[in-house]
């Protein structure tokens, strides 16, 4: 009985770390900030977008100037269509942009900031069981 339990424990730790594992938003972050420099913007920051089982949302936040604008870029696993949308939020929680177009998710967003403040960036996942990517945030002025 005992064997019974230590092999069924090992398998199911396996199982989890595996399953765990798969996501690696480290690199796909990593992956996006190349599109940053390709458009002219200046490196900022990246962010890794782990939502694993439990978790519909990831949240960031950054503070944007009046006068400048940022470039935000997504990478997924999913290589035919971006199934990661953002939500970018002022400080009072308005919503101000999104990468959601015609029914589609762009790979990437910009947006002028109007005024100096908090602001956030929500991640959701759309169609996509995976919930990992990655996403690099640029500025120019």
């Amino acid at each position: 009985m005992k064997k019974l339990l230590f092999v069924s424990c090992f398998i199911l730790t396996v199982f989890c770390h595996q399953t765990v594992a798969q996501c690696n938003a480290g690199e796909l972050s990593g992956a996006c900030t190349p599109k940053l420099a390709a458009q002219e913007f200046n490196f900022l920051k990246t962010y890794q977008i782990n939502g694993g089982r439990d978790l519909t949302k990831v949240e960031y936040s950054y503070v944007f100037a009046k006068g400048t604008q940022y470039l935000i870029t997504i990478c997924d696993q999913n290589s035919t269509a971006n199934t990661i949308m953002i939500t970018i939020y002022d400080a009072k929680r308005n919503k101000v942009a999104s990468n959601k177009f015609n029914g589609s998710l762009l790979a990437a967003i910009a947006y002028p900031c109007n005024a100096t403040g908090i602001y956030y960036m929500q991640y959701t996942f759309e169609g996509s069981s995976s919930r990992c990517g990655g996403s690099a945030l640029g500025f120019k002025r």
